[in-house]
């Protein structure tokens, strides 16, 4: 029996979170196919070199769980490069990509693919409210800004990182060689038929998130400078500038 859905979770400081969330993540699973269980689906759990004892609390975990592997990479990737190393082993026919924390609920898996299932190549979740600070919500927003110029992003669509893709949508993905991964980028670089849902946002119950200030910049311009030719235009604009500027000023 073929794997359907494929769960794909990066995973940073979130050793005490992981029991919780691998039994909700079961509970939501086993009710999608309640008479097959866990031979239609998978979780894929990539430690993104955390410091504290998670890589050990995913080896515990998946010692009983044949639906559950674990990833250990050798150095602190990012959430985008994680993701993307998780896909790699995805062999579903409906990928879920989502936090480790319990803010993505595992209940609304079974919702994200039932409207991938309907015909939809991509679905995002769209919060109806987010338990994030201010500055992070601030920066979701400008960072949609961003997004609707750079990679010309329909100005309703919300690039959740709760989201789910039909298998041709993640083989493309996984296409991609580079160190500057930004996934939304590939996605949007590869079908048109994206859609979304609402979906309640919950706190967090444990840790701290591990997005900084400086990493939200730096996803930024990965996909300003990865995905967009504007900052090269720009640059080349301002290089004839001030090359006109230069031959003005040697003539006067």
């Amino acid at each position: 029996m073929s794997i359907e859905t494929s769960v794909v979770i990066p995973a940073y400081r979130s050793a005490n979170i992981l029991p919780m969330l691998v039994q909700k993540l079961q509970e939501a699973l086993d009710g999608m196919y309640p008479d097959a269980g866990s031979e239609r689906y998978q979780v894929i759990l990539v430690n993104d070199c955390s410091p504290d004892d998670t890589w050990a609390r995913i080896e515990e975990l998946s010692r009983d769980r044949p639906w559950l592997k674990g990833i250990n990479l050798r150095k602190n990737a990012g959430q985008h490069n994680s993701l993307l190393t998780g896909l790699r082993y995805a062999r579903g026919q409906y990928v879920i990509m989502m936090d480790d924390d319990l803010q993505h609920d595992p209940a609304d898996i079974p919702k994200i693919v039932a409207s991938l299932k309907a015909g939809n190549d991509v679905c995002y979740a769209k919060f109806k409210s987010k338990r994030h600070a201010m500055w992070k919500r601030l920066g979701s927003r400008f960072n949609s800004m961003i997004a609707d110029r750079l990679l010309r992003k329909p100005k309703e669509l919300y690039l959740s990182p709760f989201k789910g893709v039909v298998r041709g949508v993640r083989d493309q993905m996984v296409r991609f060689v580079g160190p500057h991964v930004y996934l939304d980028g590939l996605i949007l670089a590869s079908t048109n038929r994206v859609t979304m849902i609402e979906l309640d946002h919950h706190e967090r119950l444990d840790g701290q998130s591990g997005y900084s200030l400086g990493k939200s910049i730096s996803l930024w311009l990965k996909m300003a400078t990865s995905f967009s030719i504007e900052p090269l235009r720009i640059a080349s604009l301002l290089g004839i500038f001030f090359s006109g500027f230069g031959f003005l000023s040697a003539v006067a």
